[in-house]
Parts: C-alpha cells; structure tokens; sequence
C-alpha cells in the first residue's frame, strides 16, 4: 500500500490544549493583536477527546503595552479536528474554532466577538505542539471504546512453572515441514522460531547456539557440533537479522546457552525462578513478590500467589498448577498500594483504581489519525486459491479465511482493513479504493473473530480528495477490559493451513509485560537473537525462501526491549534506563521527531474562572480585577487534582523522552513505508507454502 500524506503546514497550526512547545518555549504564549493590545494564553485544560476531535479551554489575559495596571483575565473554549502521532506522542491540530469567550465580568459583545476573532486568526501563528503524555494526564473523560472491548477471554493458558532458567519455544500446533531448496533441508513453518530437519534429527537456532532433539516437539539439548549445511541457515539467519536496523549484536552470546527448552503446541505461559522462590516483603504493603525471577509473581497476605500475564491477573495456591483468573479490581487492597519507584511498580497499569491504570486506560482511547490520499491509495489482497468465507457470529458478515489479510464480506461489498486504513471493492479480488464509510455492523463484531481487531480502526470524515482515518490500540491488540488494559482478545484462533499457512494473532506465549511509554514488550525471556526477523518483517515460509518471522500481521508484533532493561521503577525514575533495545513502532501512518518544551501555569475550572498557585502553595481566583483566595476546598481539592495530572503529565513526557532516546532516532523497517499489501507492510503474499 502506498500513503501520500500531508506533511507540511502543521507546524503552522496551534497545538491548543496542554503540551509542550518546540524548543525552550514556556507557556504562557503572547500573542499580538492587530489594535496593539497583548494577549498572553496560558496553559490550556483539554476537556475531551473522542475520535480525531479534541475539546478544551484556556485562561488568557489581555493588557496594552505600557499600561502598569492588572491585565484583564479570562477564559476561551476550543474544538479542535486533530491528528494524532502515537510514536512521537504528539498531537497536531487540523483546525480551530472558538466557539465561546469568558472576560472577567465584561459582557461587552463587540469586544468578546473581537478576541474570539483575533484568538482564531492569530493562534495559528505561535508554531505550538502538543504532548500526548500531558494530555493523557489531564483528561477526565470517559470515551465509549470502553464498552467495545467486552466478551475477552481470561481463562489462563497452560502455565508452566520451572525452577531453573527456561525457555518456551511455541509451535502453532502440529509441526508443519515445508523443503527450503536454498538450504537442501524441510523447515517447520509454524513457529516463529528456526527449527529445521536434517535427517531424522531436528535442530533449533537461537542466541547464535544450535541445539538439537529426535522430534520438533524436543526434547531439545545443546548441540556441541552441527553438520556443516546448517552452517548456511545459521549465516542466512544472522545476516537477516543484522541486516535490521536497530539490531545489536549480542557480545554475550556465548553466555546465554538455555539448559531448558520448553516446546508447547498450544497456547501456553513459562513462568520461572532461579532455585526455590525467594519472597522479598514490598514496603508499605501486606505483599511479598518473588524476586529470584523475571515473571512478576506475588504472595499475598491470604496465601494465595498472584502472577501478571498479558494484563491478566491468575491466582493459586501453588506455583506449579490451579491457576484461575483475578479481576483487576478484585485483587487483594495491597497491589493498589504497591509504591511508585519500587521495584515491582510495573505492574500497576493492571491494578484497577491506580493513577497507572487510569492513564493506561486514557492512553488506549486515544486514536492514531490520518488523512489517506483517496485517489492514488492501494491495497494488495492475495489468497491461498480461490477465496473463501466463513461467518462472523453476531452479523450478517463473513471473512475470508485463506488470506493474511482482513477481508470482510457485507451485502455484496468486499471490505479490506490494511495497515490501519478501511478499503472497498465489489470483487474479492480488487481493485480496491479508499473506503468512505465503514460496514455499520462491525462493532458487533465479537473477540472469537480473528478480524476482532477491525473494529477499532474507524473513518472519520471525506472530501473529494481526503479520508480522515484513525485507529486506537485495540486494532494493535491492545485492549481496555473493565478499569485496566490486557494484551490481545485471549482467544486461540486456528490458522489456516493450505499451500500456504496463514497464522492468527496470538495472547500467551511471550511473558507479555505493559510499559507506560512504550506499550507492550516481550518479557526477560526472550532476546532478538531467538527470532529471526526477515525482511520485511514478515513470516512463515515467503516466496523464494524461508526468513523466519512472527505471529501474524506485522500490528500484532509488539515492541521488543532486550537484555539490559530494568524493569521495576518505572514511575519512580526521572531518567529511564535501559540496555540494549530493539523498538518497533505503533504508528502505522507516520513517523516524527518528538518535541519538547517546558509548562507554564494559570488555570481555569469549567465555568470559567481563572485561578493560580499564591505564594504559599495554596489557590487564589481572579475576581473583580483582584486576586482573592480560594477558601472552598472542593474547588482547592479539584485544583491540586488537575496540577498532579499536570505534574505526572510532565513526568510521562520526560520517561518518554528518555526512553526514545536510547534508541538513536531507529525507525523499524516495516512501517512507514508502506511497500505492500500484506501484512506488516513490507510482507508481499503469504505465509509457508506446502
């Protein structure tokens, strides 16, 4: 698929609502109006955002130069069409409109209408940016997308425990051998593993070690001596793998030989510690937390042991088997106390009632937006023979089951969602034009689907020229379930297996952990030497030759941190450290630069009246040309609430800052450039064929 996006006169448009602006400048903004006067506008409050439409207020005050007196101060409302970039975690702003106007207690119509026209012509001009982070913090709002994420599953997956250091490698049921003519041997197609057969013996690849077993199910043993043609696979998979940008070559290599390899055929979760389990008390609370491993593991004060996977939490009474599903807000009171900066704070995303949550919650609602060029925008759908249908529970629609596209079938029309963007033709085949409007039933569209994640890519508005498209986690598996977010729908989806072999997004299987700057990470377990990439990010058994790869579309592929990271802390640490990391981006549309800027305060409730910190740390009001002091505590109550959401905004935006800047200005290969109509845009055609 090829994008033509806009890419320039952004920058002249007002970034409204509670951000940082380019460069060293700080709120407030002054503008000069066109009688002389001076406007100074302080930083804004956003109200609401839902789809690509952002709603707010600001404070702002307006004096003459030279005049020594107290400026006039008041309060403006904005609703802005915006676009969102998730990986720059900036917002850009289309258009502006001041719909109403509060000054003081001058009710003068002439002079209202003409700030509102000055404030309209002139914002534009300040060259402002907006952060997300600062945004998140500060919303209050409730978005529908809640409701949309019900029906996931949480019944676990096979959990298994090990004392030892392990490693799960996981097979999309029963091994399928496809012959790679380069390599003269048969290779296992499902998994996104290296597993190829030479003989009668099986041999796995990861971490430059080659290890061996009589099954592709193992089990597997370190293999001290390989024969000499599979010297070939391991150049071909090293030279794929440093070929990415972003790839560090791992000088411990030679230290990271497992003992234990686990092969699951079903959806599973390895959990593991280093001996019998250390439990180490978490200070302010009844909780204990195992700390000899990667996985995060409690002991509660009711004797239970609590584990955190994909989002989800299970408790038992025993490490090794019993593991039932927790709700997040039926957790014990003590995970909601767990303190920031500790080292199992991480987890606090997936604690209902935490400011972490609430904030992962806010994060998942908001949309990454776009406009696609509608003439010159294409899509590519390729099929395992002829294409075939099978229903959608709960509609009137079907999907097509023989391509590693989302093809959706509805009253004669054939719908393609490809890399965040909706398309339409009347034949399964194509040729396929920009979608206007989206099927009106795809939000009944159930979590047992494989195309589930459909429904949260949406279509805003179109012009002649121009639709506005946008899509929130949940098309990247990120989904809102109740007060907190858990990795994908938790369903199995059984692939399809044909010529080719198509796999389904998966849940388990990779000690999924959430990270509140980056999104969704592998856990400890995994480093990028155990997977092989390919090019183009793609996977399974390509044409002309065997690469490797991933689960599925190239959206479902989370980003990876590798060896290094720290993991606790997270919220406690102005500086956010990490070793070496592997990043891919969410973004889908667009790829930019991360601006940065520094606050500024003056700020107003919803009825307009401006307020600001006095000398002691408490609040005073603008009333009757003074400064008077706030003696109400609901209101001095709502004012210290919104200057945390502002303080924690800024800390967000710094740990994002941090965070993006271990990786050297890395752009993962996949996206951005739009080479193609499969999955994970550089992937041109398929999966293994037989």
């Amino acid at each position: 698929m090829k994008f033509f996006l806009h890419a320039a006169a952004l920058s002249g448009y007002i970034l409204l609502f509670a951000g940082i602006a380019r460069g060293q400048d700080q709120w407030p903004k002054t503008l000069n109006a066109s009688d002389g006067s001076i406007i100074r506008i302080y930083e804004p409050t956003p109200e609401s955002f839902q789809g690509n439409i952002l709603k707010g207020r600001a404070a702002f005050s307006v004096s003459r130069p030279g005049d020594t007196s107290e400026p006039a101060f008041g309060t403006f409302w904005a609703v802005a069409t915006v676009e969102t970039d998730k990986d720059s975690r900036t917002v850009h702003i289309l258009s502006v409109k001041i719909p109403n106007l509060k000054l003081g207690r001058d009710s003068d119509a002439n002079k209202i209408s003409y700030l509102r026209t000055e404030l309209a012509t002139g914002l534009p001009k300040l060259n402002m940016d907006l952060s997300l982070d600062m945004l998140l913090a500060s919303l209050d709002n409730t978005a529908e997308e809640k409701s949309l994420s019900k029906g996931l599953n949480t019944a676990p997956p096979k959990i298994i425990y090990q004392s030892q250091p392990s490693l799960l490698v996981l097979i999309d049921g029963q091994p399928m051998l496809q012959r790679n003519k380069d390599w003269g041997l048969d290779v296992v197609v499902n998994t996104p593993y290296t597993i190829v057969k030479d003989d009668k013996q099986y041999y796995l690849y990861g971490a430059k070690h080659w290890y061996t077993a009589p099954d592709a199910a193992g089990p597997y043993s370190y293999a001290g001596k390989v024969p000499s043609k599979l010297e070939k696979v391991q150049q071909s998979v090293d030279d794929a793998n440093s070929s990415n940008a972003g790839y560090i070559d791992s000088s411990a290599a030679a230290d990271t030989m497992v003992s234990n390899i686990i092969v699951s055929t079903e959806p599973a979760e390895l959990i593991q510690t280093s001996g019998n389990p250390i439990l180490t008390p978490i200070a302010g609370t009844g909780l204990s937390y195992v700390s000899n491993s990667n996985n995060d593991i409690f002991r509660a004060g009711d004797g239970q042991y609590y584990v955190l996977l994909s989002g989800r939490w299970y408790k038992s009474g025993q490490l090794q088997s019993g593991w039932q599903y927790v709700a997040s807000d039926a957790l014990p009171p003590d995970f909601a106390k767990i303190p920031e900066g500790s080292p199992k704070d991480n987890v606090l995303a997936s604690v209902a009632g935490t400011q972490a949550a609430r904030e992962a919650v806010l994060d998942a609602q908001i949309p990454q937006t776009t406009r696609v060029d509608r003439k010159n925008t294409q899509a590519s759908v390729s099929y395992d023979g002829k294409p075939q249908f099978e229903n959608i529970p709960n509609t009137q629609m079907q999907y097509a089951v023989n391509t590693p596209q989302s093809v959706i079938l509805y009253k004669g029309q054939y719908y393609c969602v490809d890399n965040g963007v909706w398309f339409q033709s009347g034949d399964a085949d194509g040729p396929w034009q920009v979608c206007t409007v989206r099927p009106d039933e795809v939000d009944l569209i159930p979590p047992g689907s494989p195309v589930y994640n459909v429904k949260y890519v949406y279509i805003y508005d179109a012009d002649p020229d121009w639709v506005y498209m946008g899509y929130t986690p949940g098309y990247l598996n990120n989904y809102i379930y109740g007060p907190t977010v858990v990795y994908g729908t938790g369903f199995y989806y059984s692939p399809w297996r044909g010529h080719f072999f198509y796999p389904r997004p998966w849940t388990w299987g990779f000690n999924m952990w959430y990270d509140p700057w980056l999104g969704w990470t592998f856990g400890f377990d995994y480093d990028w030497d155990w997977f092989n990439w390919g090019f183009g990010l793609g996977f399974g058994l390509g044409f002309g030759g065997w690469w490797g790869g991933w689960w599925g579309p190239g959206i479902y592929r989370p980003p990876y941190i590798g060896r290094g990271f720290v993991r606790g802390g997270i919220y406690g640490r102005n500086n956010y450290s990490a070793g070496n990391r592997f990043f891919r981006n969410n973004n889908l549309y667009r790829q930019e630069n991360f601006n940065r800027g520094g606050p500024g305060r003056l700020m107003t409730d919803r009825d307009g009246n401006v307020f600001r910190r006095d000398g002691q740390g408490g609040w005073q009001q603008r009333q009757g040309g003074n400064w008077r002091s706030v003696d109400n505590a609901g209101t001095r109550q709502n004012l210290e609430r919104q200057d945390q959401m502002h303080t924690r905004g800024m800390m967000r935006t710094q740990n994002f800052q941090s965070a993006r800047g271990g990786f050297g200005g890395f752009r993962s290969g996949g996206f951005g450039g739009f080479r193609g109509g499969g999955f994970g845009g550089g992937f041109r055609g398929g999966g293994g064929r037989r």
